[in-house]
């Protein structure tokens, strides 16, 4: 099952786990538009994951399609919700992510769908590479600054679960901040 938001990744990351791995009954493809993908998905997220799993050799059969989420914790209420319309009761999810969101994503999962067993994923990628894929370094330092935040803060907020981040992170999240990587912070 996929519930990240990975552009590039979640089709080429879930399709193989699907056709040649687990045999999953299902593949939930979800997502809206984001600031940061509506240029580049402009039918959303889910819908063009679901092309690229086709292509690729996922039949449609296997495909849930979840297109209204806008965030990580609509990416999974939403689709467990089409998951139990669909007449699915997993024990077990395994979320395809961003190499940088799998832990949110996982400490979100966790809070807000306790009784199913969380196995994230992604696609293997350098960071130089991942960085030339999205074409902005700055965007980049922004996103992966941003999701600490989250991770840092969203427990408090009933999002996700408490995870530790080490000092040393912490210290190198304020410096970042300092340095001017803000864009995809949280208003507080």
């Amino acid at each position: 099952m996929d519930l990240g938001q990975t552009p590039t990744t979640n089709p080429r990351t879930a399709a193989p786990i699907y056709v040649h791995r687990l045999r999953n009954p299902a593949l939930v493809f979800t997502g809206g538009n984001s600031p940061t993908t509506a240029a580049r998905f402009p039918r959303g997220e889910a819908v063009h994951y679901r092309e690229h799993a086709l292509e690729l050799g996922v039949p449609d059969s296997a495909i849930l399609l979840e297109p209204k989420a806008g965030n990580t914790g609509q990416n999974i209420m939403f689709s467990r919700e089409v998951l139990a319309a669909a007449g699915f009761t997993p024990k077990s999810v395994l979320l395809v992510s961003k190499p940088y969101m799998e832990r949110r994503s996982f400490a979100t999962a966790r809070k807000l769908w306790p009784e199913v067993d969380v196995i994230c994923a992604s696609e293997p990628q350098e960071f130089d590479d991942y960085l030339k894929s999205i074409g902005d370094e700055k965007l980049v330092v922004d996103m992966l600054v941003g999701d600490l935040q989250r991770v840092i803060e969203y427990p408090a907020l009933a999002f996700a679960i408490e995870q530790d981040v080490p000092e040393d992170v912490h210290a190198a999240y304020a410096s970042l901040i300092n340095h001017g990587f803000t864009s995809r912070l949280l208003a507080t």
